[in-house]
């Protein structure tokens, strides 16, 4: 017994020892067999109920294992080498909002699973893009709708760049099985009108797109939806450059301000009643209040992974609330990260899971009673302190996973945490919920939300054109991170303890590091993969010459910026 409270089912250290399963099996060149893995999966999930003792060794099996299961199940989704570019007839419904670009309009499409499909596609989930200098005959796809298309289909797979997107990678996360085109897509066939979850967000950002004309309604669409469609390249370089990205594509952050919003609402309302905790305690209804309200923004926003995350978060955080007995913060993150990787271990290739929990746990160990503050002088330090924490603890990580970091991200996060997320976000969800109930009731908070915006939205434009835009890092050692994140530990200690100076050095392999340049005499050519094109870089000791930036598209894809800056 003694042992079994040492090591809880579900504490830190079994949640980094299945972290780190996770981590070995999506790290081999090739997926484990499931004939191996299956056999690892029972015997250390046996180990892990029976022997308390050797429960983190038991975690570390599990994550291998179910890391390795999800991996070659997600893989054999996957369109066969023998079916590549073939052209097939295909009927499903598209699965979320379509992105009209200028030259093509892009969507994910769900076939049907009846006989009638492709053997290898049937039920799977497809990107497929619709090419045609005109926009208007794309406008009628809308998501929710049943179609029926010819298209040519292909495995997923992108651009092989150090420095660039992870096509591949990213189409193993969302299970993609294949990409592709239509065929003749005027011949394509409507099955069935825009229904569902999906339908529903589409109409209400048409409706504030025609309720708001300011420019700023492209950003009230992205905060209360998670629409994005409407942020151009320029915007999106603008929020890398000030590091606000997190704040504009959904984040956790928001769901935890709605979930919040509605507990402090079931707070009020039961001090104002209080004949209401005879049926039910104040403590369990604000508990039920926030997982309610989450749910329901993350239902709003199409249960994007960083809302379910933060959800599940705070699921758990309530549910142990309810349970009316003492735990730690930790703790609850610790079953959260638990039951986020054991329900989808393929969500660890994400950028947004490592930012989430370890941003989290930064917070909780370096500020672990700025949420208890209640002068207004203590929660400003509070939120101060939070943004230093957060900016520091998470370079280290940004630098690795982006090869960038924002000089001006400290700065504007200041600026746009508390006034969109207090002020914007809030404007923005109230016309959503509004215009939910009744049509036309919630116009007045999205205009109100979109001039919120366009009062702090030069400060960032400003920022983003000046000398503390992004500093783009070269690709560091593998023992950069650890060493950085030591020297973020040693200056986040309290303070008083010595030579805190010296944990700078620790940053230097991370920011300064060996750009591995050829010795005197001696060239390295580099060829950049750039799909149909050329693109060469030769470098000396001294010098760089580009033959070349690759192909570009007017109004489409640009190989000089999406793959040779990075690289």
């Amino acid at each position: 017994m003694h042992d079994a409270a040492r090591t809880p089912p579900f504490g830190k250290l079994v949640a980094c020892a299945l972290l780190t399963g996770i981590g070995a099996g999506l790290a081999l060149p090739q997926a484990c067999p499931w004939g191996i893995s299956l056999p690892i999966l029972i015997a250390a999930g046996i180990a892990w109920w029976r022997r308390p003792r050797w429960r983190w060794l038991a975690a570390t099996a599990l994550g291998f294992a179910l890391a390795s299961l999800h991996a070659v199940h997600a893989l054999s989704l996957q369109l066969p080498p023998d079916w590549e570019k073939r052209e097939v007839a295909l009927s499903g419904r598209i699965v979320d909002l379509p992105q009209h670009e200028p030259r093509r309009s892009r969507f994910l499409f769900r076939v049907d699973d009846d006989a009638a499909q492709p053997g290898p596609l049937r039920g799977r989930l497809l990107r497929l893009a619709w090419y045609d200098d005109e926009l208007e005959p794309r406008r009628v796809l809308r998501a929710g709708q049943r179609w029926r298309f010819q298209a040519r289909v292909r495995a997923p797979r992108g651009l092989r760049n150090p420095g660039g997107p992870d096509a591949e990678k990213y189409a193993l996360m969302q299970r993609l099985a294949a990409s592709g085109y239509l065929r003749a897509p005027e011949r394509a066939r409507r099955l069935g009108e825009a229904s569902g979850l999906d339908a529903w967000r589409e109409s209400l950002s048409d409706r504030i797109a025609v309720a708001v004309r300011s420019p700023a309604s492209r950003f009230v669409r992205a905060l209360a939806l998670g629409d994005t469609r409407g942020l151009d390249e320029r915007d999106w370089s603008v929020l890398r450059a000030n590091g606000l990205t997190h704040l504009i594509a959904i984040s956790g952050f928001h769901v935890g301000l709605v979930a919040g919003f509605f507990a402090l609402f079931a707070g009020r309302l039961w001090r104002v009643f209080p004949a209401l905790g005879r049926r039910c305690p104040g403590v369990v209804s604000a508990a039920l209040a926030a997982m309610l309200g989450g749910l329901a923004y993350a239902a709003a926003v199409g249960f994007a992974l960083p809302t379910v995350r933060t959800w599940l978060m705070i699921a758990l955080v309530a549910a142990l609330r309810m349970s009316r007995r003492p735990f730690h913060a930790f703790d609850a993150l610790a079953m959260a990260a638990v039951a986020m990787a054991v329900s989808d271990p393929l969500a660890v290739l994400g950028a947004g899971f490592w930012l989430s929990f370890l941003g989290v746990a930064w917070l909780l160990w370096c500020l672990p009673d700025s949420m208890a503050a209640t002068g207004w002088r203590d929660r400003l330090r509070g939120f101060l302190g939070a943004q230093g924490v957060a900016s520091l603890g998470l370079l280290p990580v940004c630098a690795l996973l982006f090869g960038q970091a924002s000089l001006a991200g400290p700065f504007a996060n200041l600026v746009a945490v508390p006034w969109w997320s207090l002020v914007v976000v809030p404007l923005a969800l109230l016309g959503t919920g509004l215009e939910a109930i009744h049509a036309g009731a919630g116009e007045f908070a999205w205009r109100w939300a979109a001039a919120g915006f366009d009062l702090s939205w030069p400060l960032f434009e400003s920022l983003a054109d000046s000398g503390l835009a992004l500093w783009w890092l070269p690709e560091p050692a593998w023992f950069a991170l650890p060493l950085a994140m030591l020297g973020a530990f040693w200056l986040l200690l309290p303070r008083g303890v010595p030579g805190k100076a010296l944990a700078l050095l620790l940053w230097l392999p991370l920011l300064w590091p060996d750009r591995r340049l050829p010795a005197p005499g001696e060239a390295e050519l580099i060829v950049v993969d750039v799909g149909q094109g050329l693109s060469v870089l030769v470098r000396t000791a001294h010098h760089s010459l580009l033959y070349d930036a690759g192909p570009a598209v007017r109004d489409g894809f640009d190989a000089g910026e999406r793959a040779v800056v990075p690289a």
